[in-house]
């Protein structure tokens, strides 16, 4: 999952050039793989569910990570 993460970070980097404030992005990028993985968690019936919410709150972590790199190296 985290490198799942890095690998959305990295490509939604690149990928989006708006201007977005930083607390936005981080609410974003912790809250709707968070807020999605417990869901799924919570209501899984099937061993593969479980294992798909897991996998979507691994991502939080790497992609954070990622976007946080950047702004320490881009000096934003």
């Amino acid at each position: 999952g985290a490198a799942a993460g890095q690998f959305a970070g990295v490509a939604a980097t690149l990928l989006v050039s708006a201007t977005i404030r930083p607390d936005i992005v981080i609410a974003l990028v912790v809250g709707v793989p968070g807020v999605l993985g417990m869901l799924l968690i919570v209501l899984s019936s099937r061993r593969w569910m479980t294992t798909a919410g897991a996998f979507l709150l691994g991502i939080a972590p790497g992609w954070l990570g990622v976007l946080a790199a950047i702004e320490v190296v881009s000096g934003a």
